[in-house]
């Protein structure tokens, strides 16, 4: 979940490398890493901060022989910055990507951990094998053992030595002025004129570097600053625990369906029929297969690259890249938008199903720092006023999800994007409570068109009102968001299961049975568990209202005769359980005080009598 980048050759051009930084920057800005290479002077910087503030330390009067680096979007080994060098200085490593089996690939390497990063364990399995095997079986001994994505490059200064190696695609290179460059993706090759580039997929590439390495000597400089606990570690709390309620159990449901009296305008017939049931429209596989499988032939490209699938790592898009790659026979790249509140849960899923399936993952991630200063001021505000149609302020950072694709259609030349967005989770209700009445005829998961999103905004800026300090520097970022998600052209842009049949058992036991997919531990449910602020916006809803988003989903599965009315109550006591530890992760992610937060929430008036 990284970028790295690099330039081999004589007198390596600092300008050209300095590009290559900064383009990759945008695949992770919470710490970074630098090597320098010049005769027998290694030179290694790390920092917590983005890449461009370690490019002063390049020394443009200096002749280098190799620099690569590293731009990162952290997840585990918090503590851990690379490149990764070893006590010994035989080997040095920047990774982009998450292995999941550290623990068996340090324990066969026979050496010791001491680091919590996974980058590690690649390191010591160099460290363990180079004396006694041959670098091409070290390689694809690696390749083999590894799970999770892994695209590295490790420097072996004693054996004169460069490796480029990569298990799911996210990793190029190319020629140009006699000099080998190298980067996470084909974009930034492109930047710096390299039209072609060869992707390294499921396997490596070794470098018998110039000049050999005898003597040489590595400084490494740690450029740290008062860091910031990205990932923070929820431990439990039994007296926090105890301070969230209870899902209510709501008995005034409609007679068809489980959306309760606490609706927004919900309307009752006769006969205990809910005004959702009477206007709802089947949106199960609306559209035929054959017309979706001739929609795809213009768009393929014989095995080049020909789909982007945008990709959070959450149940519905994993089983689309499934569809896309065993099913449809195309060739994806997926697109990730990382915004401070995917989990470590749904980046390990990405992950798993990029190496399984040979994937590149091109990650655009936000200043998630800034990103999480927004929720903070934004619930913040909610908790002076609270108000259940505006909680979708506390979301409202994700949007920029849509911006970017067409940034990565432009980049990779690929038009077509393909969806995995479940047609069954519309959610009426949380425009509903800011006073905006459900729109039957409208079967999309979003409110789109601009006359739709001017209504939405004005409700918003009269709640607004009455909270002052919804007026901060997120706003811009909020509306910009609203834009690309509802108001700007798309083309080229499907919805999978608007023509394949979403079937949630189907979907659940292919994930996890081919691809060892991981569920959460707090919750039954696989819907929205890669989502850190799901568990917290359903617990205000559930507490409040007497239900969530689970409620909805579930009341259009039984329209569409998926399941029963009885066993949707089931799940959905199950379901709107409060969830701990997503909860407490949410709230110290944000720096706010669990306590505090919680008492709030628990004594906003609630909208329904048991």
């Amino acid at each position: 979940m990284c970028g790295i980048f690099g330039i081999i050759g004589s007198n390596v051009s600092t300008k050209e490398i300095a590009k290559l930084a900064l383009s990759s920057e945008r695949r992770g800005r919470d710490s970074s890493g630098l090597t320098l290479v010049a005769d027998s002077e290694i030179q290694i910087f790390k920092t917590d901060d983005k890449i461009h503030s370690l490019l002063p330390n390049i020394d443009k009067s200096q002749s280098y022989n190799i620099i690569f680096g590293h731009t990162r979007l952290i997840t585990t080994g918090v503590s851990d910055n690379q490149p990764v060098v070893d006590d010994d200085d035989d080997v040095i490593v920047v990774h982009n990507g998450i292995i999941i089996n550290t623990d068996e690939m340090i324990s066969n390497s026979g050496l010791s951990s001491k680091l919590q990063i996974d980058t590690e364990s690649i390191l010591l399995h160099f460290k363990s094998n180079i004396t006694n095997l041959d670098l091409e079986e070290v390689c694809s001994n690696l390749l083999a053992l590894a799970v999770g994505t892994m695209s590295i490059c490790v420097f072996l200064p004693k054996l004169n030595k460069l490796v480029l190696l990569s298990n799911n695609g996210s990793l190029h290179f190319g020629l140009k002025a006699g000099q080998f460059y190298f980067a996470s993706e084909k974009h930034s090759l492109n930047l710096l004129g390299i039209e072609d580039p060869t992707q390294i997929l499921n396997e490596y590439k070794i470098l018998d570097l110039n000049e050999p390495f005898k003597d040489y000597n590595i400084v490494v400089n740690e450029i740290n600053h008062d860091r910031i606990n990205l990932i923070p570690e929820v431990n439990y709390n039994q007296l926090e625990d105890k301070l969230l309620r209870a899902a209510p159990q709501i008995n005034q449901r409609c007679s068809k369906c489980i959306l309760p009296t606490t609706m927004p305008f919900i309307k009752f017939d006769e006969n205990g029929v809910c005004n959702y049931c009477n206007n709802y429209s089947t949106v199960m596989e609306t559209k035929d297969k054959s017309d979706f499988i001739s929609m795809l032939e213009p768009f393929r490209k014989g095995g080049k690259r020909d789909v982007i699938i945008p990709f959070s790592g959450g149940r519905d898009s994993c089983y689309g890249l499934h569809l896309a790659v065993e099913e449809f026979g195309l060739k994806p790249i997926t697109y990730t938008y990382d915004w401070g509140m995917v989990t470590d849960l749904a980046r390990r899923n990405i992950s798993r199903m990029c190496s399984k399936l040979g994937v590149e993952n091109i990650i655009i991630a936000a200043d998630i720092q800034k990103k999480r200063a927004n929720i903070r001021m934004n619930l913040q505000a909610w908790l002076k006023s609270p108000h259940l149609g505006m909680i979708s302020m506390l979301t409202a950072g994700d949007k920029h999800f849509f911006r970017y694709v067409k940034d990565i259609q432009q980049e990779t030349g690929i038009s077509l994007n393909l969806w995995g967005v479940n047609p069954l989770e519309v959610t009426h209700f949380k425009a509903g409570f800011l006073g905006i009445p459900p729109s039957f005829e409208d079967s999309t998961v979003y409110n789109n068109g601009l006359k739709k999103q001017l209504r939405y905004q004005k409700k918003r800026f009269g709640a607004m009102i009455k909270s002052p300090t919804y007026f901060n520097s997120s706003i811009f970022d909020t509306l910009s968001g609203e834009y690309y998600r509802s108001i700007a052209s798309k083309k080229d842009y499907h919805h999978i299961f608007d023509y394949w049949k979403w079937d949630e058992e189907l979907i659940d036991q292919t994930l996890i049975n081919t691809y060892d997919w991981e569920t959460a531990a707090d919750t039954p449910s696989t819907w929205r568990i890669g989502d850190g602020t799901a568990g917290f916006y359903n617990y205000i809803y559930t507490t409040v209202a007497g239900f969530s988003e689970h409620d909805t989903f579930r009341s259009n599965q039984v329209r569409e005769g998926i399941i029963t009315r009885e066993q949707a109550l089931a799940l959905v006591m199950k379901e709107n359980q409060p969830r701990f530890p997503n909860i407490k992760w949410y709230l110290d992610t944000l720096g706010l005080d669990y306590e505090e937060v919680i008492k709030k929430v628990n004594m906003i008036p609630k909208l329904y009598d048991l």
